[in-house]
């Protein structure tokens, strides 16, 4: 019961939050919120840790940015291309990658996830180093207009909702409960008779579907797509929200890039502020220094929060 009231009143915050702050800010947390939960089904309920996640994002809001602007398509079939490539993508990755366990499995989808990378750096229509610019939001249904941000806004709402909530329906199934059964003890797993491959086959191709869909979405609301979002370390910034948010929980990862994404983005202006207030210079230097803050967060969550924000108080509730 109070996790439904908190759910409330986490969709009741995020329908008023557009007319208090930045809508096109939330709309960037709202997207890597959804790829970090399509993440969190891989590592946090299936136990498979991969470093090739971005090329499912970035390689998706590519596609569907291309087929946006150059192909003419309408809005939802755009979104829709880039959720079939990274889907398509993620079986050959994980036909390949899925057979092997551990650091394995991980090296093999950060060197596929990489060479992706180079071939996106290379193909034409990606634009290289320069990305891919002006990428139209079009309309939803041909009748609504997207160009508005509280009209996109409420559109990525509705996919990031449903997609959150399709991710708790595959958790709670019982294929779900297989992928947790695979985590705690995959051995056993296969000695009551469980495919275990193509268990994991399938997550992987969910995750992948669904980092695309957040890829696609994300390159829709920006209008653009660079070479930033299928670099590995991409893949890393992930992996990072989850574990601070709480790797295996279901809001865990939301909380996670709520965390990253603002600091990301409001680094710089909070440097200012202190620089002012105390007239130090050096503040002014902490907007260049994200990557710096958001290693520190990961070590004191390593030290502190094992479990991450959301498993820490989950855990000490019970």
């Amino acid at each position: 019961m109070l996790k439904k009231i908190g759910y409330a009143a986490v969709l009741l915050i995020a329908l008023v939050a557009p007319f208090v702050m930045y809508p096109v800010l939330l709309m960037k947390i709202l997207c890597f919120a959804l790829f970090a939960c399509a993440f969190n089904l891989l590592i946090g309920f299936t136990g498979l840790l991969s470093f090739g996640h971005a090329a499912f994002f970035g390689g998706a809001s590519y596609i569907a940015g291309h087929a946006l602007k150059v192909w003419g398509v309408p809005t939802e079939l755009g979104i829709l291309l880039g959720v079939v490539f990274a889907a398509i993508v993620g079986l050959v990755m994980g036909k390949l990658a899925i057979r092997r366990q551990g650091i394995y499995f991980t090296m093999i989808t950060m060197a596929l996830s990489q060479m992706l990378f180079f071939v996106f750096l290379q193909a034409p229509f990606t634009g290289g180093e320069d990305g891919l610019q002006s990428i139209p939001r079009g309309t939803l249904l041909g009748a609504i207009d997207l160009k508005n941000d509280l009209t996109m806004y409420y559109l990525v709402l509705g996919i990031v909702v449903a997609s959150f909530l399709l991710v708790v329906r595959i958790i709670h199934s019982p294929f779900g409960q297989v992928l947790k059964a695979v985590r705690e003890n995959e051995p056993r797993a296969i000695s009551l008779g469980y495919d275990v491959d193509r268990y994991k086959l399938l997550a992987f191709v969910l995750s992948a579907a669904l980092a695309g869909l957040a890829g696609s979405t994300k390159a829709l609301v920006l209008g653009f797509g660079t070479l930033t979002d299928v670099h590995w370390s991409m893949s890393g910034l992930v992996v990072l929200m989850t574990l601070v948010g709480g790797m295996g929980t279901l809001f865990g990862p939301v909380l996670g890039a709520i965390i990253i994404i603002a600091l990301e983005n409001k680094l710089g202006d909070m440097g200012t502020w202190l620089a002012s207030v105390t007239h130090i210079d050096w503040f002014n230097t902490i907007g260049e220094s994200v990557t710096m803050v958001t290693g520190l967060i990961f070590v004191i969550c390593v030290l502190a929060f094992r479990r991450g924000i959301i498993g820490e108080l989950v855990a000490r509730l019970r």
